[in-house]
């Protein structure tokens, strides 16, 4: 019995580390990320994920039963993950040991027949042993002389290991970037976040004051590094092509010790191990809405570009405006909302409203008032950049103006119950990526290997060459070609050119010499 399983495993683990098996596994692996990429993912957004909950209530969750959200920490896909693996350790270490044996091992010997070889060719006169190896040598390959019982002598000689040596570092760096994956898909976090200008916009390194994150399988909140980071300032330079650099002037705190960094693109700043990265820029606006009871609320809104001009968009909602203080409660039914676009550089002169230029030149904001329900307090995830459509559709939200009105730096909208939006000023805001991945380097040295193995495998050629001096005195020289390729007869002569400085390499026949005596 014992045998008979052991015969079974050997046979199912020969079948796992074949190379054909490690082909279909990445091949599965490929085709199982797809869901990933067709279906929302929790690890990247848990609101889309509630989103395709609300617009799918049935399918959503029978797909999350196959953990359609889920997939790269799915058993199923871990599954196939970790045979692949396996599946290409099995195939390396082995072959590696060979390879190390052959590194070892001396050149084979020539077969008793070298007429039999790919390339065969007997020599006139006498060829010199002693120039014949220093001739091998200077071409880089190994060589080993070996006298036979009849008197013969033959010198063997092998190069081109350094093609299988690439071979298996090419699929050694394949490992490696699998392994790197794996740790990042683990132990990796990242946290997205706009951040304005100003001491009362810093935030501090936890996931409530983040825009977007996520989070590793075996990463909680409690293991994020300890820091806040606030925006002191943001200078942007345009061309008419867009954006030519960012400079943020940012400062971090660490146990309570203070420091500056110019955050710049592609100049992050490391914290503990994580990285703050610079990766875009825009505008916030300021505004104060006072209510009709003299009751003043100022925002800080950061706006979402539309175009490469900066136009943005966003939206004020105030959800405690018309706080009455007679009665202590607010007015049911007076919240209050703006969807509004703020243009950079506004050119009165025109019909148009968008800018062309990204700098801030003449600011202006296009409001459109609503007042009613917000819908912010039905417990459902909304935007922040926009009024609540829904709202508006169900008339929850009515529309106080019917065409948006423009104000500049300065000015006041007075809306009908006597209440006003100041627009205060604008500020810039920089979009900062805070990311930890563990795995990063695991993968960029898995992928200098795969490009630095690409060379050798590709262009490095096995072939094996020998030369015998046989005891009637005649020499016969002859070459083997271990991988297919073009030019084994040219460079074979040509070394034997260099060995017998006598010979001459056959001319090569032409098509019409080959022709003659044909029939037809």
């Amino acid at each position: 019995m014992k045998k008979k399983i052991r015969s079974f495993a050997r046979r199912w683990w020969h079948q796992l580390t074949s190379m054909r098996t490690a082909l279909l596994l990445l091949l599965a692996l490929a085709l199982a990320a797809i869901p990933g990429s067709t279906f929302p993912q929790r690890s990247i957004s848990p609101t889309d994920v509630d989103g395709y909950y609300a617009e799918h209530p049935d399918l959503a969750p029978f797909l999350d039963r196959l953990w359609a959200f889920d997939v790269y920490t799915s058993p199923w896909f871990s599954a196939i993950y970790l045979l692949l693996m396996i599946s290409l350790i099995g195939c390396v270490v082995p072959r590696l040991g060979v390879h190390l044996k052959a590194l070892r091992a001396a050149p084979p010997e020539a077969p008793r027949r070298m007429e039999i070889l790919p390339y065969h060719r007997r020599l006139d006169g006498e060829v010199n042993e002693t120039r014949a190896r220093a001739a091998l040598k200077q071409h880089r390959f190994r060589t080993v002389r070996r006298e036979a019982d009849d008197g013969a002598v033959t010198v063997a000689a092998e190069k081109g290991y350094l093609r299988e040596s690439g071979n298996l570092l090419f699929h050694a760096s394949i490992i490696f970037v699998l392994v790197g994956v794996a740790v990042g898909s683990l132990f990796s976090w990242y946290g997205n976040r706009i951040l304005s200008e100003g001491e009362d916009q810093a935030f501090c390194n936890n996931l409530q004051q983040y825009d977007e994150y996520g989070l590793g399988a075996y990463v909680s909140e409690t293991s994020l590094p300890g820091f806040c980071l606030q925006l002191d300032d943001f200078e942007a330079e345009f061309t008419d092509g867009g954006p030519t650099s960012y400079d943020a002037e940012v400062t971090y705190t660490v146990d309570g010790d203070e420091d500056a960094y110019n955050l710049r693109v592609n100049h992050p700043l490391n914290i503990d191990g994580a990285n703050v990265f610079l990766i875009g820029h825009g505008y916030t606006a300021v505004v104060t809405y006072t209510d009709r009871y003299g009751n003043s609320e100022s925002r800080h809104q950061p706006f979402l570009s539309m175009d490469a001009a900066l136009n943005s968009e966003g939206a004020f909602k105030f959800p405690d405006a018309n706080f009455n203080p007679e009665t202590g409660e607010v007015d049911s039914g007076a919240e209050v909302g703006f969807d509004a676009i703020l243009v950079p550089t506004y050119d009165d002169s025109t019909a148009m409203l968008l800018g062309s230029e990204p700098e801030l030149n003449n600011p202006v904001l296009a409001l459109t008032a609503y007042r009613g329900d917000l819908g912010m307090g039905d417990g459902l995830p909304e935007s922040v950049y926009s009024v609540n459509e829904e709202q508006v559709a169900s008339g929850e939200l009515e529309q106080l103006n019917d065409e948006a009105e423009v104000i500049g730096v300065g000015d006041t909208m007075e809306l009908d119950d006597g209440s006003t939006l100041t627009f205060d000023g604008v500020e810039q805001y920089a979009v900062l990526q805070v990311r930890y991945d563990p795995g990063g380097p695991i993968v960029l040295v898995g992928a200098v290997i795969l490009i630095g193995a690409l060379l050798p495998a590709l262009t490095v050629r096995r072939r094996r060459y020998w030369i015998r001096w046989n005891p009637d005195g005649s020499v016969e020289v002859a070459g083997l070609n271990r991988n297919d390729y073009d030019g084994l007869e040219e460079e074979c002569d040509a070394l034997t050119a260099d060995i017998a400085p006598d010979f001459r390499p056959p001319k090569p026949r032409t098509d019409s010499e080959a022709s003659i005596g044909s029939t037809s």
